[in-house]
């Protein structure tokens, strides 16, 4: 494998991460989109219902273990080291690594895997409390299902999912620093498949009509998507392995910590876990606050973090991941890191801005796609106004992404941390209070009305508010504290400034548009407001000739 090369790789041009940014971005897209129509199917066949939040629940308990273990702990304990051998030319070194890290991945989630099934009931208990009282409200007659058994069961199934997906995270991690990048991205579009290809293959089996089927037909429907989960973690990883080996070389997965930078890897994971967990905190809090409330909240801060997740997901992770190899690769010069880190936030804002004013200016219609069955006019107007709530910190989260990668090329993954569990703080404290009062209001309160059943208030939008107020927090404290280690200011609001006003002034004709169509049918006006939208967006960015607008096409440099 030439391990006795000196050949250093040399570090790309902003032009080719930026290819390789796109590349990420259809990949991320593609899989995101399988997302959303997983999420239609679930809608559809579920609404906002005692069984939907079961879904919810149950994904999130073992992606505990996947977002602790999995993307966050690669990109800051095994990417940066594994592409810096790559860089130095030391290919044999990076091969026992990754063995090394590989084999010890899967004997932690060997073990963890084992204890979730057995300790499902506690975890599930402690995540979902409000599950708990479930019974009590049955019996008395104030709520129609209980939550907590079919959770469980639902929880069981899913665990070893998650072991998979760890596994398909290094496997992505290795194909990142090979400069690979659509493959690993565009993988999750099978887990999606799988899960679509259950609930749909279940419903026809069990002849269920979504306006009309009792709770227990429903929960059969949950447990047929989780055994589809569970398939579709097995495909994610499957896709990728032939093109790891093809890039590295022979997999010798150990179990020795004397491997080369096993034990500096582990020294960077202790933090990153730390500051991961305290992120995930946060949403488990969420988590546990909304499954005290009336059942359907969860399911809507789900579907609301969803469509958040899209262009995010879409433009953040995708500058984010394809910058990392080269800000470890370069990170001796702070003057050029920060120059790059410059260029990768500009080249985000400028898909984020547009995404940030069009969500909340047409929010609505977007909620919108997921009508129909069980799905109705109050649900779309809940799972709007928690998207608009937590789009207040979209502009926030998606530097937050590049600046924590940007400490985690510099071997710093402690300030990333400390700083998340302040952002943790805030969100829980303003967003649990806001949830109170909000949780007062029914959606009826709004002039919509709901399909029978469970009534449906506003408190996740409160929760949703927390969570962007604490985004804006821990933006403000990542620049301070990375402004000082390189020693220039990086300021990326002042960077979104001119990109939200070119969104704001684009969107004014579109809203003109949406009001002359507010009496058509919902698809031409989804087609059409958010088109013209985003046309006239490229098109004042072309007028100006915006460097990120050629980037992201490839004609700039």
């Amino acid at each position: 494998m030439g391990g006795g090369t000196t050949e250093k790789r040399s570090v790309p041009a902003a032009g080719a991460v930026v290819s390789h940014a796109r590349f990420v971005a259809a990949g991320v897209l593609a899989s995101r989109l399988a997302g959303l129509a997983r999420t239609k199917v679930i809608s559809y066949l579920l609404g906002l219902s005692g069984p939907g939040d079961v879904v919810t629940a149950a994904f999130r308990v073992p992606n505990l273990l996947q977002n602790l273990l999995g993307d966050q702990a690669m990109s800051a304990a095994f990417i940066p080291i594994y592409s810096r051998l790559l860089a130095e030319g030391k290919r044999e070194q990076a091969g026992r690594f990754a063995g090394a890290v590989f084999g010890l991945l899967l004997a932690a989630m060997g073990v963890l895997v084992l204890a979730g099934v057995l300790a499902a009931p506690v975890l599930v208990a402690v995540l979902n409390p409000g599950f708990l009282v479930d019974a009590a409200r049955v019996t008395a007659g104030t709520q129609h299902f209980d939550r907590y058994p079919l959770a469980v069961t639902a929880a069981r199934i899913v665990f070893p999912m998650a072991g998979l997906l760890v596994l398909a995270a290094w496997a992505q991690g290795v194909l990142n620093s090979h400069r690979r990048f659509f493959l690993p991205y565009i993988a999750p579009v099978l887990w999606n498949a799988a899960i679509i290809a259950m609930l749909v293959g279940a419903a026809f089996e069990l002849g269920i009509v979504p306006a009309t089927a009792g709770l227990d037909s429903l929960a059969r429907l949950v447990l047929a998507g989780c055994i589809g989960a569970l398939v579709g973690g097995l495909l994610q990883l499957a896709v990728q392995l032939p093109l790891v080996l093809r890039s590295m070389g022979p997999l010798r997965p150990t179990l020795s910590l004397r491997a080369p930078h096993v034990m500096a890897s582990l020294r960077a994971l202790g933090p990153a876990l730390a500051g991961r967990g305290v992120v995930q905190l946060s949403f488990y809090l969420d988590q546990v606050l909304s499954s005290a409330l009336y059942p359907g909240a969860l399911i809507a801060l789900q579907n609301g973090v969803l469509f958040y997740n899209l262009p995010f997901a879409v433009f953040a992770t995708s500058v984010a991941a394809s910058e990392l190899p080269e800000l470890a690769a370069g990170r001796s010069d702070p003057a050029a890191l920060a120059e790059r880190l410059r260029l990768g936030l500009r080249q985000v804002l400028f898909l984020v801005a547009p995404s940030t004013v069009g969500y909340l200016a047409f929010g609505s219609l977007v909620a919108g796609v997921l009508a129909g069955g069980r799905f109705g006019s109050a649900e779309q107007r809940l799972v709007y106004l928690v998207l608009a709530a937590y789009t207040l910190g979209m502009p926030a989260s998606a530097p937050s992404r590049l600046l924590q990668n940007a400490f985690f090329a510099l071997q710093d993954t402690a300030s990333p941390a400390r700083i998340a569990a302040v952002r943790v703080a805030v969100a829980a404290l303003i967003g649990g209070g806001l949830m109170l009062g909000f949780d007062r209001v029914p959606v009826a309160a709004l002039g919509v009305a709901a399909q029978p059943g469970d009534p449906i208030f506003l408190g996740a939008v409160g929760l949703a508010l927390g969570s962007a107020i604490g985004a804006w927090v821990e933006l403000l404290l990542l620049d301070r504290r990375l402004s000082a280690r390189l020693g220039v200011s990086i300021a990326p609001w002042r960077l979104a400034a001119p990109m939200l006003a070119n969104a704001i002034i684009t969107a004014l004709p579109a809203a003109a548009v949406w009001w002359l169509l507010r009496e058509r049918v919902w698809l031409l006006q989804v087609i059409a407001v958010p088109g013209l939208f985003a046309g006239l967006y490229l098109a004042l960015a072309h007028r100006r000739q915006s460097p990120e607008l050629r980037r992201w096409l490839g004609r700039g440099g």
